[in-house]
C-alpha cells in the first residue's frame, strides 16, 4: 500500500533518490545473504536491479548479451546468433530470443531425460555448440535453470559454465522460484560455479513473501546493460546522471518509468529478519518431505522426480492399474516381443496420465485443495507445491486425504 501511495515513479537518480539508493541497499542486502560472488554486488562494481518478471530479466541480459557480440562481430550476423537452454527452461527464454530478434531456428531447447532426473546434460550443451559451430553460427546465451518451471530439476551450474565459457557465451542462472532457499546455507550449493556466470534472478514474489511484482537481478558487468539499454534525451538530462556517480534505473530495464519496488522488498527483509525468512522456507522443505513420505508409502503412487525444494511431483503408478504385467527381462526375445512390450508399456503410460490427469481434475474441483500439472518427458504429473506463510502440517494432511479419497473413486 505504501509503495503505491507514494507513487514514487523512479526512473533515474534525480526523480527519487531515495527509490534508487534504497534499491542499491536491498539488492546488496539480498546479495549477502546468497552468499553471492562480490563481483555481483555494487560493493564488488556489479550490481542489482528490480525487475518485474523473469521475462524481463532475461529479455534485458540477452539483449545486453547479443549488442556485446555483434559488436565485435557485425550487426549483419544476428541471424547467426544462437540460444541455449534445456527443454525444461522456462518458456520466457524462447519470447526473449523472439524479442531480441534471434532467428527462431537458432534456438535450442536441449533435450533432457528422466535419467539424468531432467538436467541441462553439460556433454549435451557441448555437442549442441559443437554442430552449430561447425555450421558457421555464433553460441551467444546459455539459460540455465535452479528449480525448473515443472519440475524444480537444477542443471549443474559449475560444468555448464565450464563449457559455456571456453566460446565467450553469456551465463544466465534462472533461479525463479528456488532462489529463495539459497539463503539457508544447506541449498547455497545449488548456485556453486555461479562466480563464472554473467547474470543471476530470482523472484522474491514467488517463495520470498514479496508482493508481485519483484524480480532480482544482478549481473556483473553493469555497463553491458546500460549500452544497451540507455537513452538520454534532453528532458532526462541532469547534473547527477551526467557525472556517472549515481545509479539511473531507466538504463538497467526496458521501460522508462518504474515502481519504487524496493520498499516491499525493504518490508520484507525487516519485518522477518534473516532468521525467520530462513525458518519459513526450511517449515515448508519439511512439509514437503512429510507429503513426499506419505506418496511414496503408497504403491500405487509414483514420485517422479528428485524433490530438491518445496515441491513434490507425483503421479498415478502404471502399476496400480496393471497388477499382472508380464515382461520378458534377460532372456532372448523375438522382434515381434519387443514390439509388443513397447507397444503395451506406452499403453500403460498413457492409461496413467489419463488417469493422473483425472485425479487432479478431481481434487481442484472438490475445492478442498488446488494442485497443478506439468508434462515432462511423456510423463503427466502432479505437483504439490508449498509456500505461502500460512500452511501448516494440518493442511498438508488434509491434502493428502483428499488425493486418497478422490483415488479410491477413480480406481472403484
Amino acid at each position: 500500500m505504501l509503495s503505491t501511495g507514494f507513487n514514487v515513479v523512479g526512473f533515474n537518480w534525480m526523480s527519487s533518490p531515495a527509490a534508487t539508493e534504497l534499491e542499491n541497499i536491498v539488492m546488496d542486502w539480498l546479495g549477502e545473504m546468497l552468499n553471492l560472488p562480490k563481483s555481483f554486488l555494487f560493493s564488488g562494481n556489479g550490481g542489482g536491479v528490480l525487475q518485474g518478471t523473469t521475462c524481463e530479466a532475461i529479455v534485458c541480459t540477452l539483449t545486453a548479451a547479443r549488442d556485446q557480440i555483434l559488436k565485435k562481430k557485425g550487426r549483419e550476423n544476428i541471424g547467426k546468433l544462437v540460444v541455449y537452454g534445456s527443454d525444461q527452461t522456462h518458456s520466457a527464454l524462447r519470447k526473449a530470443a523472439h524479442i531480441a530478434g534471434i532467428d527462431p531456428n537458432n534456438f535450442r531447447a536441449i533435450e533432457t531425460t528422466k535419467s539424468s532426473s531432467f538436467c541441462l546434460s553439460p556433454d549435451s550443451l557441448q555437442a549442441t555448440i559443437n554442430l552449430d559451430i561447425e555450421d558457421g553460427l555464433i553460441p551467444l546465451f546459455l539459460c540455465t535453470t535452479i528449480g525448473t518451471t515443472g519440475i524444480t530439476a537444477v542443471d549443474p551450474i559449475q560444468p555448464l559454465c565450464d563449457v559455456a565459457k571456453r566460446y565467450g557465451v553469456w551465463i544466465h542462472i534462472d533461479a525463479a522460484y528456488a532462489g529463495s532457499a539459497c539463503i539457508c546455507p544447506e541449498f547455497r550449493h545449488f548456485l556453486d560455479g555461479i562466480e563464472d556466470a554473467d547474470s543471476f534472478s530470482f523472484n522474491a514474489h514467488k517463495w520470498f513473501f514479496t508482493n508481485l511484482d519483484c524480480c532480482c537481478l544482478w549481473v556483473r558487468n553493469p555497463s553491458a546493460l546500460i549500452q544497451s539499454l540507455s537513452t538520454n534525451p534532453e528532458f532526462l538530462r541532469n547534473k547527477a546522471s551526467d557525472s556517472k556517480e549515481v545509479v539511473d534505473y531507466k538504463d538497467w530495464q526496458i521501460t522508462l518509468s518504474r515502481r519504487f519496488r524496493a520498499l516491499k522488498l525493504w518490508f520484507v527483509l525487516r519485518s522477518y529478519g534473516v532468521g525467520n525468512l530462513r525458518k519459513f522456507l526450511r517449515s515448508h522443505v519439511k512439509m514437503a518431505e512429510f507429503f513426499e513420505e506419505l506418496v511414496r508409502s503408497d504403491k500405487r503412487f509414483e514420485v517422479v522426480a528428485p524433490r530438491n525444494f518445496s515441491m513434490v511431483c507425483f503421479r498415478v503408478s502404471s502399476s496400480a492399474l496393471f497388477k499382472n504385467k508380464k515382461y520378458v527381462k534377460g532372456k532372448a526375445v523375438s522382434d515381434d516381443d519387443e514390439k509388443l512390450a513397447e507397444q503395451k508399456e506406452e499403453e500403460e503410460e498413457e492409461k496413467s496420465n489419463e488417469v493422473t490427469k483425472n485425479l487432479l481434475e478431481k481434487i481442484n474441483a472438490s475445492g478442498k485443495a488446488y494442485m497443478t500439472h506439468a508434462m515432462v518427458g511423456g510423463i503427466y504429473v502432479i505437483r504439490f507445491a508449498i509456500g505461502a506463510s500460512l500452511t501448516e502440517d494440518h493442511h498438508v494432511m488434509e491434502a493428502w486425504k483428499v488425493v486418497l479419497r478422490h483415488l479410491d473413486a477413480i480406481l472403484n
